[in-house]
C-alpha cells in the first residue's frame, strides 16, 4: 500500500468515525459477534497459517492464540453494554444541585501494530477491545508472519468495510507511512527499539500510546520451592512457542543450594514434555526466520551447555537448551533471548536478587517459585516488573479479569477485559448543573458571607 493510499485510508476512517456510526452499543456488539463467527469459521486456516509461520501445533494454536481471542471477544460481547454506560459519581456539596458522571468515549481512529511471535492473538485481542470501546481500527500485522497476516486480512475483510476496520500488510516502509499519520490512539506490541520509534512518531501528534514490549524476565527459585513442580512449569513457560514469548522466563535465578537438583529436574521435564528428539517432535515449534535462528545460536556457549544445543537449519529448529554457570556478563545475558535457551544463575541471598533485578531494565514479567509467603510478598513488593506469577509461569496473561502490560522499559499501559476497554476509551468528566438554583458565593463582588460559605464547603 502506497503512502497516499494509507493517507486516504486514515482519512476515510476518520470521516466514518465522525458520523457516529461506531458509537451505538448495538453496533459494537454486532461487530464483535461477526468477528467471533468469522474466526470460528476460519479456524483451520488460522491453524495452518500458524504452523507455516511458527511451526505451532493445532492444540497450541488454539490454546495460545485462537482460543484466547475468542475468550476476549466473548467477554466483551457480554460486558460492553455495561462498560459503555455512564458512571455516576458523587457531587460535592458546593456544586449543589448537579449530577456528576463519567462518560466513556472512543478515542477515534486507532492503529494496532502487532508482532510475529503470537501474530493472531496479539492482533485480534486488542482489536476486540478497540471495537468494544467504539473505535475504528487500522491493523498492521508483522511482515515476518506472512501466512497469518494473510488470514487476518481475509477474516477482517470479510467482517468489515475498510472505513471501519482495515488491514495494512507489508514491512518497514508501510510501518513508516502509518506512523507519519495522525491517529487518535496507537497500540503497539513488539521490540523496545521499534517501540521507541513508535513513541517518537506519536509525539509529533501528541497521540497517546500503549507499548507492550519485552525484556529479560527473571524466574527466581528459592530453597523452599517444590523443585519438581517448578521445573515442570518453568520448562512449559520457557520453551512454549520455541521460547519466542515476550513473557517467557528469560533466565533462571536459583538459590545455590538447589541448583543441581533443579537442573536434573529440568532435564527430565524437557525429555518428558518434548521427547528424546525434540527436533523431530511435530508439536515443537520453529524459529521465525534464519536471522533470528543465527542470532539465538550465537548466544549459546558450548562450554556451559548441560542440555541440548543441537539445531536444524533446514527446519529452523533449535533444541531446548540449558546453560549452567552463567554470569551476568555472558553474551546470553546482554539481550532478551527470545528463543529456547535457559541460562542458570545462582544467588545466596534474596536481598541481593532484589537489588540485581531492580538494577536492570524493568522486565515485562517476573516469576518466583517459593513456599515462603513472606519471601513472595517481599519480592512482589520490592521488585519492579509488569506482571507475573508465584509458583507458575505465563498464566497471568490468560485472564480477562486482570490487565496485562509492561512497566518502565518493558512498556506502558495494559489491556484485556475491562482494562482493555478502558485503554481504548477516554473518560469524559461531566457535571450536569441544574438551572433552578444558583449559589451566589462564587461570583464577584466577594463578600464576607461568601468567604464563610466557601470555607465551609472547601475544607
Amino acid at each position: 500500500m502506497t503512502e497516499q493510499e494509507i493517507k486516504n485510508l486514515v482519512t476515510k476512517q476518520r470521516n466514518y468515525f465522525l458520523t457516529g456510526a461506531t458509537l451505538p452499543v448495538s453496533t459494537r456488539i454486532d461487530a464483535l459477534y461477526r468477528l467471533y463467527a468469522a474466526i470460528t469459521e476460519h479456524e483451520k486456516e488460522i491453524n495452518d497459517a500458524l504452523r507455516k509461520d511458527l511451526g505451532k501445533s493445532g492444540f497450541e494454536s488454539y490454546m495460545c492464540e485462537t482460543g484466547m481471542v475468542l475468550e476476549e471477544l466473548s467477554y466483551m460481547i457480554k460486558h460492553t453494554k455495561r462498560f459503555a454506560g455512564e458512571k455516576r459519581v458523587r457531587t460535592p456539596l458546593a456544586q449543589f444541585h448537579s449530577r456528576s458522571y463519567q462518560k466513556p468515549s472512543p478515542y477515534g481512529v486507532t492503529l494496532i501494530m502487532s508482532p510475529w511471535n503470537y501474530p493472531f492473538m496479539l492482533t485480534l485481542s486488542p482489536l476486540a477491545d478497540a471495537l468494544a470501546a467504539g473505535n475504528t481500527a487500522v491493523v498492521k500485522p508483522s511482515a515476518y508472519s506472512p501466512y497469518t497476516s494473510e488470514v487476518i486480512l481475509r477474516i477482517l475483510s470479510q467482517c468489515f468495510e475498510p472505513q471501519y476496520v482495515a488491514v495494512v500488510t507489508g514491512g518497514r516502509a508501510e510501518n513508516t507511512c502509518l506512523l507519519r499519520e495522525h491517529f487518535d490512539y496507537i497500540f503497539f506490541t513488539g521490540s523496545q527499539a521499534v517501540g521507541k520509534e513508535v513513541m517518537r512518531n506519536a509525539a509529533e501528534h501528541l497521540t497517546p500510546v500503549t507499548l507492550e514490549l519485552g525484556g529479560k524476565s527473571p524466574c527466581i527459585v528459592d530453597q523452599t520451592a517444590n523443585i519438581r513442580l517448578a521445573a515442570k512449569r518453568i520448562v512449559f513457560g520457557k520453551y512454549l512457542n520455541c521460547g519466542q514469548t515476550c513473557v517467557a522466563p528469560d533466565y533462571i535465578y536459583c538459590h545455590r543450594s538447589i541448583k543441581d537438583k533443579l537442573i536434573k529436574e529440568v532435564q527430565k521435564q524437557i525429555q518428558k514434555q518434548y521427547g528424546k528428539q525434540p527436533l523431530r517432535n511435530p508439536n515443537y515449534g520453529k524459529i521465525i526466520n534464519e536471522k533470528h535462528f543465527d542470532r539465538i545460536l550465537g548466544l549459546i556457549d558450548e562450554r556451559k551447555l548441560v542440555h541440548g544445543g543441537s539445531s536444524d537449519r533446514k527446519t529452523l529448529r533449535i533444541e531446548p537448551t540449558v546453560m549452567d554457570n552463567v554470569t551476568f556478563s555472558d553474551a546470553v545475558m546482554q539481550e532478551e533471548i527470545f528463543g529456547p535457551i535457559m541460562p542458570i544463575l545462582v544467588y545466596d541471598n534474596l536481598d541481593d536478587v532484589i537489588r540485581k533485578v531492580n538494577a536492570m531494565p524493568h522486565p515485562l514479567a517476573l516469576y518466583f517459585f517459593t513456599s515462603d509467603k513472606s519471601a513472595a510478598k517481599k519480592v512482589t513488593s520490592r521488585c519492579g516488573f509488569g506482571g507475573g506469577c508465584i509458583n507458575d509461569t505465563i498464566i497471568h496473561l490468560a485472564t480477562t479479569e486482570m490487565g496485562f502490560g509492561g512497566f518502565g522499559e518493558s512498556g506502558m499501559g495494559a489491556y484485556h477485559g475491562k482494562i482493555g476497554f478502558d485503554t481504548f476509551s477516554h473518560y469524559k468528566s461531566i457535571v450536569d448543573k441544574k438551572t433552578w438554583i444558583d449559589l451566589p458565593m462564587r461570583y464577584q463582588p466577594y463578600r464576607k458571607i461568601h468567604e464563610k460559605m466557601v470555607r465551609f464547603f472547601l475544607k
